[in-house]
C-alpha cells in the first residue's frame, strides 16, 4: 500500500497532551490518526458527537467548585452528610 504524508496544525499543548495519551495507551500519534481515519470511513461519519451544546459539568466554574470540595475533603475540612434513602 502506498503511503503519503498528512500535515496537521494544532496547538502545541494539545499536541503534547495527545502524544502523551497515545504513548500511555501504547501507540503513537500517527497510529491514532490512522484509527480515526479508518473509523470515519467505516462509519461514514465522525466517530463522536459534534454539538454546540455546552456540558456545564465541565464548565470552569463547576470544575473550580469541585476542586474546592476535593481540597476541603483532602484537608479534613469536608462536611459529612447522612445518606438519604429515596423509596419509590
Amino acid at each position: 500500500m502506498a503511503q503519503t504524508t498528512f500535515s496537521v496544525r494544532m496547538d502545541t499543548e494539545i499536541k503534547k497532551q495527545l502524544d502523551d495519551f497515545c504513548a500511555n495507551v501504547g501507540m503513537n500519534t500517527t497510529t491514532a490518526f490512522n484509527l480515526f481515519a479508518r473509523a470515519v470511513l467505516r462509519e461514514k461519519r465522525l466517530p463522536f458527537e459534534v454539538t454546540t451544546e455546552t456540558d456545564y459539568f465541565y464548565s470552569e466554574s463547576n470544575l473550580t467548585h469541585l476542586r474546592r470540595g476535593v481540597a476541603a475533603l483532602n484537608s479534613g475540612n469536608g462536611v459529612e452528610h447522612d445518606i438519604i434513602e429515596v423509596f419509590e
